[in-house]
């Protein structure tokens, strides 16, 4: 394979890779390790050191836990793009050609004084999806001047004062800057010259962060930006302060969709004379006029769907500017309705609530839908009897080590002989991943959740808890079970209603932790009372009663407060 250029090994449970396995790949340029379980970062690097075409190298999704510096384990030097999870002092130091750095999704907390000292010619860095609390400036130094792109799109990023330096003072040459959607409650607010320094940034990404207010000052430094992203970024109803935008002179797509913006002035908007695109859709504005839509002489495009607008004489000018004007493009305006604002505030009210009450029981009838049409739901729905499994284990990806190294041997092996159906192993290659979940969780007697807060972030876990409980309370079988690896408080619980309804229904387990006073025995009950739960019927509730009687009956232990939760 010596003409190989691109090798992707993702996903292959590899634990190491021994000397020299690359040597003969001298034209190698992409190498994709992802999703392996490698846990030596001087063994891998050195089975790339000696590829001199090497240009990009994944690694996420690993085992690395320390990433020591050592000179005869240099990354190859001609390296522009590497995927990594774990960062420690001098990673990067001989990566001088080292384009783009993603980050994206580690969890990383915190970088060491010396993380990206090398990186001296960095121009795109994504540090989305992390647990960054704070934007530190001097952990930059290193490549002050050369980034161009900085994704910090969902971190834990947020201030308490007004009064803070300026991280971005030195990033001089950045045109791209996401800061949108920090959890759990967003920016919350900008501090004082936030963005001073950046003044080549071109685009600003702020959507879905909760900010109370926009002082006038807000975007003074960025007179080079040409987008600007609020989109759900405001806590409440918002008047915007006039002159925001007075330095915004070469912005030409500004998007502030359901901003709670209530006034369009040209105190605010008049100074945008480059503005192309305005999206005001879901906004709270119940008049417009038109001498500020004529104050803009570059728009071309504008969305006004979504707002209130009252049916007054002041909004006569804009109904007849909407039917002449030939240079604005308004979407959808055959739908434009100018109601009244007790009518359009009743259904904003009530959307989101039928919405939130309806969301699941509609995604759940499509996906059975699917899987009748396909003609799998009659198979689906077979006796108990002939289920294909004895239960289907719904875990995230991180929990992994755990359903590996306790959950198989306790329940596979062990002389307990259940055959479970994990998603890595046992779901159907090539088939929509949808249908796969369906048919796991009707091809399988019980669905065994293993829940921790990786599960509660999981999309795709939601999923699965939804379709089993469903099958719980509308069919009337006992057919999920949940695992608690871990103490999750009460009010982390509180968005899960669906799991909070199966809880209050039915017993559940706690996974003994290393702090109780006999470890090993409590695990042993732990196996033994999950083994008597797969092996009672699914029909009917009385297992369950008399589960309950059982063990609910007789004098609590200790060992009983490890693993078995009311």
């Amino acid at each position: 394979l010596k003409h190989l250029v691109n090798l992707s090994l993702n996903n292959n449970s590899l634990i190491m890779l021994p000397p020299g396995i690359f040597s003969s790949l001298s034209n190698l340029d992409v190498l994709i390790l992802r999703q392996n379980y490698l846990n030596n970062f001087s063994a891998v690097a050195e089975s790339v050191t000696h590829l001199p075409k090497l240009t990009k190298l994944h690694l996420c999704n690993n085992y690395l836990t320390s990433l020591h510096h050592s000179n005869h384990t240099d990354l190859p030097e001609t390296l522009t793009t590497l995927y990594l999870s774990v960062i420690f002092n001098k990673t990067f130091h001989s990566l001088k050609y080292l384009h783009i750095l993603d980050l994206g999704g580690n969890k990383i907390t915190y970088f060491e004084e010396a993380a990206f000292v090398g990186l001296v010619n960095l121009a795109n860095f994504y540090l989305d999806g992390n647990n960054l609390k704070q934007i530190d400036s001097s952990k930059f130094k290193p490549f002050h001047a050369t980034p161009e792109v900085l994704d910090l799109h969902g971190n834990q990023v947020s201030f308490s004062s007004k009064r803070t330096n300026s991280p971005f003072v030195n990033l001089t040459k950045l045109r791209s800057l996401k800061l949108d959607a920090q959890m759990p409650h967003g920016l919350n607010m900008l501090p004082y010259a936030f963005f001073r320094g950046l003044n080549s940034l071109q685009s600003l990404y702020l959507t879905d962060n909760h900010i109370f207010s926009f002082a006038a000052d807000t975007f003074d430094d960025l007179t080079n930006l040409t987008f600007l992203s609020l989109d759900n970024s405001c806590a409440g109803v918002m008047q915007l302060q006039t002159g925001v935008f007075k330095n915004l002179r070469k912005l030409i797509k500004l998007s502030a969709r359901n901003m709670g913006i209530q006034s369009f002035s040209k105190e605010v908007f008049g100074n945008l004379t480059e503005l192309q695109i305005l999206l005001l859709n879901q906004n709270v504005m119940q008049s417009l006029y038109v001498n500020v839509l004529e104050a803009l002489p570059k728009l071309r495009y504008l969305d006004l769907r979504n707002i209130p607008l009252s049916c007054t004489c002041l909004n006569s000018d804009l109904q007849n500017w909407t039917l002449k004007n030939q240079r604005v493009q308004l979407v959808l305006l055959y739908k434009y309705r100018f109601a009244t604002t007790t009518t359009v505030i009743l259904l904003l009210t009530i959307i989101p609530l039928l919405y939130n009450k309806l969301y699941w029981k509609l995604k759940y009838s499509y996906y059975v839908f699917r899987s009748w049409f396909g003609q799998h739901w009659r198979r689906l729905r077979e006796k108990e009897e002939h289920c294909k499994y004895n239960a289907f284990i719904s875990y995230n990806s991180a929990d992994e080590p755990w359903v590996l190294d306790q959950l198989l041997p306790n329940l596979e092996g062990n002389g307990a002989s259940f055959r479970l159906c994990l998603h890595h192993r046992d779901f159907e290659l090539g088939r929509n991943i949808v249908d796969n979940i369906v048919s796991a969780v009707y091809s399988s007697r019980k669905t065994i959740c293993v829940v921790s807060r990786h599960f509660l972030c999981s999309e795709w876990c939601s999923l699965e808890i939804q379709l089993a409980s469903y099958r719980l309370f509308h069919e009337l079988r006992d057919v999920l079970l949940l695992i608690f690896l871990e103490p999750i408080p009460e009010r982390q619980l509180s968005a899960y209603h669906r799991m909070r309804k199966v809880m209050l229904k039915k017993t559940y387990l706690q996974w003994p932790g290393s702090d109780c006073t006999d470890p090993a025995k409590a695990q042993e009950l732990f196996w033994n009372h999950l083994r008597r739960a797969l092996r009672s019927g699914s029909s009917r509730f009385e297992e369950e009663d008399e589960w309950r009687e059982e063990y609910f009956n007789q004098p609590p232990t200790d060992d009983n407060n490890y693993y078995l939760m009311p």
